[in-house]
């Protein structure tokens, strides 16, 4: 029982994180996340979630 309260209190966190980690190496890239494509004269670089895009100049 221990367990699945462990389980359930640390996957949240870790969705989180690998969420922000790409967020960060976006930013990291002197990129921005978009939810839209990113649109001239901006250009795709990467991802920074599944849903979202890292555009840069």
């Amino acid at each position: 029982m221990i367990a699945l309260i462990v389980l359930y209190v640390s996957f949240p966190m870790e969705t989180q994180n690998a969420a922000g980690c790409s967020a960060i190496q976006c930013r990291e890239r002197r990129g921005i996340c978009s939810f839209v494509r990113c649109r001239p004269p901006l250009r795709t670089i990467g991802k920074c979630t599944a849903l979202a895009v890292c555009c840069r100049r």
